[in-house]
Parts: C-alpha cells; sequence; structure tokens
C-alpha cells in the first residue's frame, strides 16, 4: 500500500521501518559514513510502500522544496523487490507527489552516477559535471517542468 505523508502524521512504527530501509542500504550495503537524518526529513513528504501496516517498508523516497525547485532523494526499494517494477511504481508516484504539490516546478535531483539511466528514463537529463557527496559519485539531473 503506498503511502505520502508529512513528518508530522508519520507513525513512530512508519518512520522507524522508512528509516532503517534507508540506513540498510545507504550506510550499510553502500559502506557509507555519514548522518542520514538531516534537515529535510521535518519539511518532506515522505513516500512509502509497505505490503501492509505490519510489513517493513519495500520503496522509499523523500521529496521537498529546495530553493527555486523542487528535489527528492533517498529513493530506494528494499533487495527483495528490486527488479520488481517497483522503482518505477516509485518514480510514478514521486512525480505524482511532485505535480499535485508543486505543479509546473522543474525538478533537479542529486542521483547516484550509477543509477542516471533509470532517472532518464523520467525525463532527467544531467547538468554539470559529476561531483562526489558523501564519498559517493553524483550528477546533477533535471527535469523542467511540464
Amino acid at each position: 500500500m503506498w503511502q505520502k505523508k508529512t513528518m508530522d502524521n508519520l507513525t513512530a512504527d512508519e518512520f522507524y521501518q522508512t528509516l532503517k530501509l534507508r540506513i540498510d542500504t545507504f550506510v550499510v550495503e553502500q559502506n557509507r559514513i555519514y548522518h542520514e537524518l538531516d534537515e529535510n526529513d521535518p519539511k518532506a513528504i515522505h513516500v512509502f510502500y509497505q505490503e501492509s501496516e505490519k510489513h517493513p517498508a519495500l520503496a522509499y523516497a523523500r521529496v521537498f522544496e529546495n530553493g527555486d525547485h523542487i528535489t527528492f532523494g533517498r529513493v530506494v526499494t528494499a533487495p527483495e523487490s528490486r527488479g520488481t517494477g517497483l522503482g518505477n511504481q516509485l518514480m510514478t508516484q514521486i512525480l505524482a507527489v511532485c505535480q499535485e504539490n508543486w505543479p509546473g516546478q522543474a525538478i533537479e535531483i542529486e542521483s547516484q552516477e550509477q543509477v542516471v539511466g533509470f532517472y532518464e528514463k523520467f525525463g532527467f537529463t544531467p547538468i554539470g559535471q559529476p561531483f562526489i557527496f558523501e564519498g559517493t559519485p553524483h550528477v546533477t539531473m533535471r527535469r523542467e517542468a511540464k
């Protein structure tokens, strides 16, 4: 079941499940030491998928306004869900949140270099030069307002 909630509306269990997925992936699996929680969590709309309230989060992203554009990040699917199409569904949910909350605004993201092709399928174009963020190569990508 897809959920779209602000921090104030997340239950403690939902926040735990989504944070666990984020840490398991971006800190443990990718072997990166950094602060996973930051000042963007309280202002974001958290988009996630759980089969039921009692199950772990299988997909997650957060969407928020950042200056003159909309952005999203922490895009992740659980290892057992990869290759099932859940990532494509997640992107559809993210773009719907952007359209519902910030219609007509450009979206700019910082993509890990290895998933640039995934975002290109959804209309994002690389801009600028690759850079290192938290020890991982990233590329800024932009999707113009529609």
